[in-house]
């Protein structure tokens, strides 16, 4: 466990994007030539139940594994570059910045999440990313890969027990491909949106897909604006962090061009961000860091026991603003992203997309 993060587990989400021949766009946007993995969770799971959500889960020991040295890189951080230093002001997120040979482990962060998304995504549709030898190197195609059997039993064992996604690797002479993920965001559950027992996440968020029928029920690819489609006619739900992320990468039409982006920031860094939710007279909204409503001192831990609440209205609130970052939910299906502050780390702020009939952001 991770004390600088007890309040919260440890995660890593993937979000896996794959080219797809051109068809007839379902949104206004128009065309986009890829698509993301989303996965339905079990209505009986204890976090987002029914909810659609990227691939990714909790981080286990076995991602942390001295072992997984033998099958990388002997070069610093396993040949994934080194992240920059923040900028002014700023700092690592503590998932990364935390000094993991101080809680006994040799294996960089940045190597034991990217680990841990490829083992969940493994584990949750089926997907199995590697590299031939200790890498870098091309993907390894899928007619290498396992019989469909043979394959779905090593699933079944990862399932069980972590630290076999190693055993797998080192059966087939390859290495998980940690150098196809890029570090893109980095959020944490707030306080109020813990899960069954009081879970909390800090997530740093095609092939044949097959659900494991236990946390998954089904599988769904989408273009960014087709998935928001999909949220506004309330065929699929997602959360909002989910939201906000699909808004950033309608900026990208193409795979391209969001490959161009994400490899030239892979250096620079994400900030962490824990949303605060503000309850008003009828819906919520929740403030990420810049905006101007946002606590100088957010109650990470959930002890101090803050709730902020208005009895102003959504709009009085909108209309009386000016400095924006933040998430209005009038309920579940029903989001609007509005941002106006300098993203940071290089990155893009979302398109403003509303899944309601307001007209706040014609001010912004």
């Amino acid at each position: 466990m991770n004390p600088r993060l007890r309040h919260w587990r440890e995660a890593a989400t993937l979000l896996l994007a794959a080219g797809t021949p051109g068809r007839p766009p379902r949104s206004p946007l128009g065309p986009f030539d890829y698509e993301l993995l989303l996965l339905r969770r079990s209505s009986r799971s204890g976090f987002m139940p029914g909810a659609h959500v990227f691939p990714g889960g909790l981080a286990e020991p076995a991602d942390f594994s001295a072992e997984w040295l033998g099958l990388l890189p002997a070069s610093p951080h396993c040949g994934l570059g080194a992240v920059k230093p923040p900028p002014p002001g700023g700092s690592r997120a503590p998932i990364f910045a935390t000094d993991r040979e101080s809680l006994g482990s040799q294996l960089p962060g940045e190597v034991a999440f990217r680990i841990c998304a490829l083992r969940e995504t493994f584990e949750e549709a089926g997907i199995l990313l590697l590299v031939p030898g200790r890498g870098p190197a091309p993907p390894l195609p899928a007619e290498h890969l396992p019989p469909a059997a043979e394959l779905e039993e090593w699933r079944r064992r990862v399932r069980e027990d972590a630290s076999c996604f190693l055993r797998l690797c080192r059966h087939l002479g390859c290495a998980p491909n940690i150098w196809a993920l890029h570090e893109w965001s980095n959020w944490l559950t707030p306080v109020g949106r813990a899960g069954r027992g009081g879970r909390r996440y800090d997530t740093q968020r095609p092939p044949h897909v097959s659900q494991d029928d236990q946390e998954v029920t089904a599988v769904l690819w989408s273009s960014p604006p087709e998935a928001i489609e999909r949220f506004k006619a309330q065929e699929i739900w997602f959360p909002p962090p989910q939201f906000y992320e699909f808004c950033r990468l309608c900026n990208f039409s193409s795979l391209e061009e969001l490959q161009q982006f994400s490899s030239a920031r892979a250096l620079e860094g994400c900030e962490r961000w824990m949303p605060v939710m503000l309850n008003a007279a009828d819906g919520f909204i929740q403030l990420l860091p810049g905006d101007e409503l946002y606590p100088e001192d957010p109650d990470y831990t959930g002890e101090k026991k803050i709730i902020l609440s208005t009895d102003k209205k959504v709009e009085d609130l909108m209309k009386e603003g000016g400095v924006f970052h933040r998430i209005v939910m009038k309920d579940i299906n029903n989001l609007a992203v509005y941002v106006n502050i300098q993203a940071k780390y290089k990155h893009i702020n979302p398109l403003m997309i509303k899944c309601d009939n307001s007209d706040y952001n014609s001010r912004l």
